[in-house]
């Protein structure tokens, strides 16, 4: 059991009347300890105007949303980057009723509330392709002068300093939870020029890299969709149409929804274009398991969930485990090498592909285990981006629709449609998306490489920081090759 004894006197004089013993773990006094010897300032020394937080435009007023603004929440907000689809999208109306917060490129985000502490202190950099957007309550604006570089910010923000010294500032009711003024009082480290010059060019090249994995990733698709004629498709949602009863029959539903003709479109591209095969017939399909929330930890083993799958790989926040002792009980769920992940709940459809051995994890329920059966005649990497990709998304919308949650049923799943291109067309997608996966992990270890070094400048010191980040550098070698 860990405690802390503190003197009523500290309370008064730490000016925050906190009382809540979260506030007073030894670590953080540590971490205080190892910023203060830093000569760290706060970051409202460091800021052009009050650090504040977005706001949710009235959901009720239709004119709000719909727009081309990307409306930032802390789904989207992950470590260094905005990441996945948006929920909303603001209207120019609904941006100018949270003007105060519209985004401008090198601002700085940070998530200040969640459910848990792996949400909360999430930060990113806000660069041209975000742009235009706004964020709601959940996020903290910072806008930072010229006094401090906002690449080395984001990434000190995002290291174990900078995040654990938000923890000891956050409040735990409900939720975790910061306010603006909290924000202010983050320590920062006031670091050397060259160090931080260097930090900031690691972060450069790491968005550069992401930047061109994404422009791979979406050049992959585009190959793929211009193969069935559905590059530029647009699918349209018919408020009527004529089906015969023989057809409700057939395909044992009688909700309208599934008939859409969007859906016959798709079916239609995949069979009369190409070669095609249901997904049950190319690839070995399991099933994971679901041990129950009452066997949930704070640590040990990763227990992958739906919320946690993407299709570029595992992402952090709100991530549970399982005890070593359940994960040997069930082990034979361990996901390997080769095999793609595919949910099939909540947010069913999203697939990534394990071109690695991966760590120790459980997947949930809601994630299927698919191996190609022939790698010789069907790539996974060609199957994983059909799978991503709206030739199988619509094929889902249709299956797993008419519910208040998506359900996918293994049936569904192995009868779904799958188009198959020739081998060599194949190979030629598989590169493209390996040359994307390659240019986003090294985007990755670039940016820990960062990361690193600005902890070893807090811990140690500056010289040993550097040195480490030119060491690491060198080893990275073996993925710049790769990268495209």
């Amino acid at each position: 059991m860990e405690y802390s004894i503190i003197n009523y006197s500290q309370i008064i004089t730490d000016g925050s009347l906190r009382i809540d013993a979260e506030h007073y773990k030894n670590e953080y006094f540590r971490i205080k300890k190892l910023l203060v010897k830093n000569k760290s300032q706060e970051l409202l020394s460091f800021i052009d105007r009050p650090v504040m937080t977005g706001h949710t435009p009235s959901m009720k007023n239709e004119k709000f949303y719909g727009g081309n603004v990307n409306f930032i929440k802390t789904d989207n907000l992950r470590e260094h980057y905005i990441e996945g689809a948006f929920t909303h999208k603001l209207s120019e109306e609904g941006n100018k009723k949270i003007k105060r917060s519209s985004l401008k490129e090198n601002d700085v985000l940070v998530t200040i509330i969640g459910a848990t502490f792996q949400i909360v202190g999430r930060a990113c950099l806000i660069k041209k392709k975000d742009l235009p957007a706004n964020i709601n309550q959940n996020i903290a604006l910072i806008r930072v002068s010229k006094k401090i570089s906002p690449e080395y910010l984001t990434v000190y923000l995002n290291s174990y300093y900078g995040r654990n010294y938000l923890w000891y500032l956050s409040r735990q009711t409900e939720q975790v939870n910061l306010n603006c003024r909290e924000v202010e009082q983050l320590l920062v480290p006031v670091l050397s020029g060259n160090l931080i010059e260097l930090i900031g060019e690691l972060h450069k090249k790491a968005y550069s890299l992401y930047e061109k994995a994404d422009e791979l990733f979406q050049e992959a698709e585009q190959i793929l969709l211009s193969e069935f004629n559905l590059l530029n498709w647009k699918p349209k949602h018919r408020i009527s149409f004529v089906k015969k009863y023989s057809d409700t029959q057939s395909a044992e539903r009688i909700d309208a929804e599934y008939f859409q003709p969007m859906y016959e479109e798709i079916v239609k591209a995949i069979t009369t274009s190409k070669d095609h095969a249901c997904l049950g017939d190319l690839a070995s399909i399991k099933k994971c398991i679901e041990p129950g929330s009452e066997a949930y930890q704070e640590s040990g083993i990763a227990f992958l969930r739906v919320s946690n799958l993407s299709k570029f790989g595992i992402k952090d926040g709100n991530q549970q485990y399982i005890s070593e002792d359940l994960y040997r009980t069930i082990k034979q769920h361990q996901p390997k090498k080769n095999e793609i992940l595919l949910s099939k709940d909540a947010t069913p459809g999203i697939a990534y592909y394990l071109k690695d051995e991966p760590e120790k994890m459980i997947p949930s329920g809601g994630i299927l285990r698919l191996k190609v059966k022939d790698e010789d005649k069907l790539y996974p990497e060609y199957l994983t981006l059909v799978l991503n990709s709206v030739i199988v998304q619509k094929q889902i919308e249709r299956d797993a629709g008419g519910s208040i949650i998506n359900h996918w049923l293994v049936d569904q799943v192995k009868n779904t449609l799958i188009p198959i291109l020739p081998i060599a067309k194949q190979q030629k997608i598989a590169e493209i998306v390996n040359g994307s996966f390659c240019n986003r992990e090294l985007s990755k270890r670039l940016l820990e490489t960062a990361k690193r070094g600005v902890e070893l400048a807090i811990e140690k010191d500056e010289r040993q920081a550097q040195k480490w980040i030119d060491e690491e550098s060198k080893k990275l070698t073996i993925y710049n090759k790769k990268a495209v």
